[in-house]
C-alpha cells in the first residue's frame, strides 16, 4: 500500500472527512474532487484507490489539490477499503462518498451538528439526490428511509434505519472502527446491511436525516447478471452472518427455488456458498431487540 503523507487531510479543523473509495473511474473521480473541494465546508478528503490500472491515484496527485490525501492499493478491496480511508482522517466524523457522488453545500455542517447533538448516533443516513445537483429526485431507498416504521427510545433527528445508501451516509468515526467498518467477507454490493447490523448491534443508533443532502449521478448502466449475482450473494450471507438460523434458512430456500428459473440467483448462491466457511466462523446472531427490529423491515 502506498500512501501520500496524511498531514493535508489532518490540518482542517472541520468536523468532517469525505473519503471517496475509487477503482477505474479516473475522469469522475476528478470530477467529483472539484465538486466536494468548491463546497464552503472545504472537507479534508481521502482517497482510496482500489488498484485502478487507470492513473487514478496519479491524475489526483498530480494536482496536488490542498486537503486531499491519497492511498494507492495495490488490489482491490471493495467496500472495506473506506475503512483505510476512515483510519486516516482525523475528523470525529467520515462522510462518505463514491467517484460519481458529492455533497450539497452546507449538508456536512449540518450532519455534524445532528453527531454533536446525539452522542449515540453511529451513522446518519443522508437524503439522496439522484441527477445533477439541484435537479436530482429523491433516490428510493431515501423515500423508504424517509417513511421508516421503525421505533426509537431517544430522540433523533429523523426517523431510525437499519440501512442505508453508502454514498451519502456520514459515521462517527469511533463507532465505524469500533464495529470493524464495512466487511471484507462481502466485498462490493449491498453491503451497508450488514455495518448497519453491526452498528444497531454494539448499541448505536443509526437515523435518516432530510436536511443532510447527497448527490448520486451514477453511470446508465446494462443490466448486468454479474452484479445482480454479488447483491444475491451478499444478502444471504448477511442473513447467515447475522439473522437467527430459522430466518437464514428461508432465505436460503428461497433463494434456491428462484434458481430454477433466474441465472443470477444460482450464481448468487453458488457464490455464497464458496464464502460460507469464512462467513460462518463470524456468524455473530443480532440481539432480540435489534432482530425485532429487522423483522419489522422484513418483506
Amino acid at each position: 500500500m502506498a500512501t501520500t503523507s496524511p498531514a493535508t487531510a489532518r490540518s482542517d479543523p472541520g468536523r468532517v472527512t469525505v473519503v471517496i473509495a475509487t477503482r477505474d473511474r479516473r475522469d469522475r473521480l476528478l470530477g467529483t474532487l472539484d465538486q466536494l473541494r468548491a463546497l464552503p465546508e472545504a472537507p479534508p478528503i481521502v482517497v482510496v484507490d482500489n488498484g485502478s490500472s487507470d492513473g487514478s491515484a496519479e491524475a489526483v496527485r498530480r494536482r496536488s489539490p490542498p486537503g486531499v490525501a491519497v492511498v494507492a492499493l495495490a488490489e482491490n478491496r471493495g467496500a472495506a477499503a473506506r475503512t483505510i480511508g476512515v483510519e486516516q482522517a482525523a475528523t470525529p466524523y467520515v462522510a462518505f462518498t463514491d467517484d460519481d457522488s458529492g455533497w450539497m453545500p452546507g449538508a456536512l455542517t449540518r450532519a455534524a451538528r445532528h453527531l454533536d447533538a446525539h452522542p449515540r448516533l453511529g451513522l446518519l443516513a443522508a437524503a439522496v439526490l439522484v441527477g445533477p445537483p439541484g435537479l436530482g429526485r429523491l433516490d428510493p431507498v431515501s423515500q423508504l428511509m424517509a417513511r421508516s416504521p421503525l421505533s426509537c427510545p431517544r430522540h433523533l433527528p429523523g426517523p431510525p434505519v437499519l440501512g442505508f445508501l453508502a454514498c451519502g451516509a456520514v459515521v462517527r468515526r469511533a463507532a465505524y472502527l469500533e464495529v470493524g467498518g464495512f466487511n471484507p467477507v462481502l466485498f462490493f454490493m449491498g453491503e451497508e446491511r450488514l455495518l448497519a447490523y453491526d452498528l444497531a448491534h454494539a448499541g448505536w443508533d443509526l437515523a435518516y436525516a432530510s436536511d443532510v443532502e447527497a448527490v448520486h449521478e451514477p453511470a446508465r448502466r446494462v443490466v448486468d447478471p454479474a452484479r445482480q449475482a454479488l447483491g444475491v450473494r451478499n444478502d444471504l450471507l448477511t442473513d447467515w452472518m447475522r439473522r437467527p438460523w430459522p430466518v437464514a434458512l428461508r432465505s436460503t430456500g428461497a433463494l434456491a427455488t428462484r434458481g430454477l428459473r433466474d441465472r443470477a440467483a444460482r450464481r448468487g448462491l453458488a457464490a455464497a456458498l464458496r464464502r460460507a466457511p469464512v462467513a460462518l466462523r463470524q456468524r455473530r446472531r443480532l440481539p432480540d431487540g435489534v432482530e425485532r427490529q429487522v423483522r419489522r423491515l422484513d418483506p
